[in-house]
């Protein structure tokens, strides 16, 4: 059987014009027995794009423009890329449409949010305090999350708790019309949506490839994502 094509989104240009992403997502996709297809920012076409995937994964990275859902603006925003936002924002309504298999993940989940109509947190802590750690300099942090019973994610973890892997100070603050939020964090912080309507459409506020490595339960993100794209495949 051929393997299934999983796209995932790159970082934007940096100070040398390069675009980068953490190889961690690569193995992750590897592990699961996909072929990783890096997406650069700037396509314009991009539903001639994903007609050509099985899959797709919206990755991390700076925050999102706040232009794009009518939030505040906030002295802790950072790496804001309108080229990213823009390309990226197109990708995730396609998605929708064309009903392809989609992984977001940290910032994939709120831009997939934003796309569809949802705010974000401009900076969480001034919402939620720092209680829970959800991103500490120079470390990632590490908390709980409780999954909703039934979930389409709680189906895939095996459980309804888990340890995450986490490293952002926004979230999704009201999820779009057409989004189920299906976890939180112990301090009531959105951690995860899912498309009812969508054959295979779910966001992690976390960052499970970070762990997937060595935590099974993260792998298994990965591991249904490509399953959910060899099943497309044969349609």
């Amino acid at each position: 059987m051929n393997r299934p094509w999983i796209g995932i989104t790159t970082y934007g240009r940096d100070e040398k014009k390069r675009f980068s992403l953490q190889a961690v997502y690569v193995d992750a996709i590897r592990r699961a027995g996909g072929l990783a297809v890096l997406i650069p920012p700037g396509e314009l076409q991009a539903g001639e794009l994903l007609s050509r995937l099985d899959a797709l994964i919206f990755a991390g990275g700076g925050d999102i423009d706040p232009l794009y859902y009518g939030g505040p603006q906030h002295a802790t925003i950072y790496s804001v890329d309108r080229e990213r936002d823009e390309s990226e924002i197109r990708m995730a309504r396609e998605v929708v449409g064309l009903r392809l298999p989609t992984l977001g993940i940290c910032r994939g989940t709120q831009l997939i949010n934003v796309a569809l109509g949802g705010t974000l947190i401009a900076h969480l802590p001034d919402v939620v305090g720092e209680v829970v750690s959800h991103r500490l300099p120079n470390l990632d942090a590490e908390h709980s999350v409780s999954v909703t019973s039934g979930s389409r994610l709680a189906m895939i973890l095996s459980q309804q708790t888990c340890n995450v892997v986490s490293s952002h100070h926004q979230a999704i603050q009201k999820a779009a019309p057409s989004l189920q939020v299906v976890a939180h964090a112990p301090d009531g912080t959105i951690e995860a949506v899912e498309m009812p309507e969508h054959p295979w459409l779910v966001g992690v506020q976390w960052h499970p490839e970070l762990s997937a490595a060595t935590d099974g339960t993260q792998q298994r993100l990965f591991n249904a994502l490509v399953t959910a794209a060899i099943e497309q495949s044969r349609r």
